[in-house]
């Protein structure tokens, strides 16, 4: 199946449960689409038991593994070096990890749950833990620390540590704010409201922003959902990149940066 036909065919699967609306907790929410529903990228790893470190590798990020962790920084869940370094000589440890992986679950890294990869085989599971306990040696990237000055709607001073604007414009917005307008208006708008406006059925995001919520806290949610809210975990269909331009996105409707609507883009 392409790529293009399993997001279609997932979003099919989101619509559907969008239909049936539950009540709670004094607001209507779409019921919970488990991450399973899903159709995952299929790995090509070779021999998994006794391949080499690329082909471990390739598993895994061939895998759902990356749409929430990273080797050297946190996404939903630590990263693959803070793993290696907290498991680092304790007797064990690759039998923890294998049956964690294999369960799910959470308490052992915060409150977010782990999905369940009851799938994998023992010989995979093994290659996988052993590749990330190897990572304790990895050097954390370069972080892009460039920061962009805007004015908010109230005329107060903002910084973005991502650009909304190509440069030499204050209107056109840029390729990563105007694909994260494509996919909010293509899958989160039947929850949160077309254009991040209010919506009787999920949070104002814009008021989430507005009210302390992180990039860092966005992404995990999003990616890992809130299942007794009926929101769905997003890993597995959305990239990393996407999510991050779904929110680059809505932080620039948060701030009124970016109109409502289609907003202009590089090269019109």
């Amino acid at each position: 199946m392409s790529g293009r036909t399993s997001k279609l065919a997932a979003a099919l699967t989101v619509f559907g449960a969008l239909l049936g609306v539950q009540t709670g907790q004094g607001l209507p929410w779409a019921p919970a689409v488990k991450r399973s529903a899903v159709k995952q990228r299929p790995g090509k790893p070779g021999k998994p038991g006794n391949g080499t470190s690329d082909d471990v590798e390739k598993l895994i990020k061939n895998s759902d593994c990356v749409s929430c962790h990273a080797v050297d920084r946190q996404l939903v869940g630590p990263s693959y070096s803070a793993i290696a370094q907290k498991y680092a000589g304790q007797a064990g440890a690759e039998d923890r990890l294998m049956k964690k992986i294999k369960d799910g679950g959470a308490g052992t890294w915060g409150s977010v749950p782990m999905t369940a990869h009851s799938d994998l085989s023992d010989a995979k599971l093994k290659a996988m833990v052993r590749w990330v306990l190897a990572q304790k040696a990895a050097n954390a990237q370069a972080q892009d620390r460039k920061t962009y000055q805007y004015k908010d709607k109230d005329g107060k001073s903002v910084t973005l540590n991502f650009p909304v604007f190509v440069e030499g414009s204050d209107q056109k917005v840029t390729k990563d704010i105007f694909k994260g307008y494509e996919l909010y208006n293509s899958y989160c708008y039947r929850c949160h409201g077309q254009d991040v406006t209010e919506s009787e059925l999920a949070p104002d995001l814009k008021r989430s922003l507005n009210q302390g919520m992180t990039g860092q806290q966005f992404m995990s949610i999003a990616m890992a959902g809130r299942e007794d809210k009926g929101m769905p975990a997003w890993a597995g269909f959305f990239s990393e990149q996407e999510i991050k331009q779904i929110y680059m996105y809505v932080r620039g409707r948060s701030l009124e940066l970016v109109p409502v609507g289609r907003p202009p883009t590089e090269g019109e």
